[in-house]
């Protein structure tokens, strides 16, 4: 069976209303991104992150997978299919996806300040004084600014084995994430969903670039892998 890798950024969540966060200001939902998302700013000020995260995890309950990531479920069904996001939402997992590496962590799960093992399911608000089992301070399980990224060892393995690529809602512009394509084994065919696509048709052999959003694009993607089985 063959391997289709799926790299997903912001623009596939942001059709279900889930903002992307940073703006054309460069501000995220008013703040400097270092005031919520390093850990200077988890440092200066943790009601303030808690409270950004806590606004954010809330929303995740009025939103719905789009016909973007339900295309992606459908493909499960005839590939073996590996999504690597940068999102922090759990839609492609309300959709049916099974295989998925969250690169940035998760909006769903909070982890001990201590021990980085200590990771728990969480939907309700996050405060001062939830504390691991060990007693030391929850903090929401993302990746933040400056800090490493622990799935990516993971992602790079399961790029680098992929039949095909698709990527799709992602400017491709941030690091590490960005570096994902360069492993792909030469000549895989790549599929470039996005409506103002950041890579030129000539970077790669066998790219196709679909200038549409994520819930047109990829259902006609879907559909042509799957009937290239018939």
């Amino acid at each position: 069976m063959k391997k289709i890798v799926v790299l997903t950024g912001a623009g596939i969540s942001a059709e279900s209303g889930i903002k992307t966060f940073r703006d054309a200001n460069g501000l995220w939902e008013g703040h400097d991104v270092m005031e919520v998302a390093s850990p200077i700013g988890w440092e200066n000020d943790q009601n303030l992150v808690l409270d950004f995260y806590n606004k954010r995890r809330a929303q995740l309950f009025n939103v719905q997978p789009n016909l973007g990531h339900l295309a992606l479920a459908e493909l499960e069904k005839h590939f073996e299919v590996n999504i690597v996001t940068q999102n922090v939402d759990d839609l492609h997992e309300r959709a049916g996806n099974a295989n998925i590496t969250h690169l940035h962590g998760e909006l769903l799960k909070v982890r001990s300040t201590k021990n980085k093992n200590l990771i728990y399911p969480w939907k309700k608000d996050l405060n001062i004084g939830d504390v691991c089992a060990e007693n030391f301070q929850l903090r929401p399980h993302i990746v933040w600014f400056g800090e490493e990224v622990p799935m990516l060892d993971t992602a790079i393995e399961i790029v680098s084995e992929a039949d095909v690529l698709l990527i799709v809602g992602t400017s491709m512009q941030v690091y590490p994430a960005a570096n994902l394509v360069n492993y792909i084994q030469q000549n895989t065919p790549i599929y470039f969903i996005d409506p103002k696509p950041s890579i030129a048709k000539n970077s790669f052999n066998n790219l196709t670039i679909i200038n549409e959003v994520a819930s047109t694009g990829v259902p006609k993607v879907v559909t042509e892998l799957i009937d290239l089985l018939k």
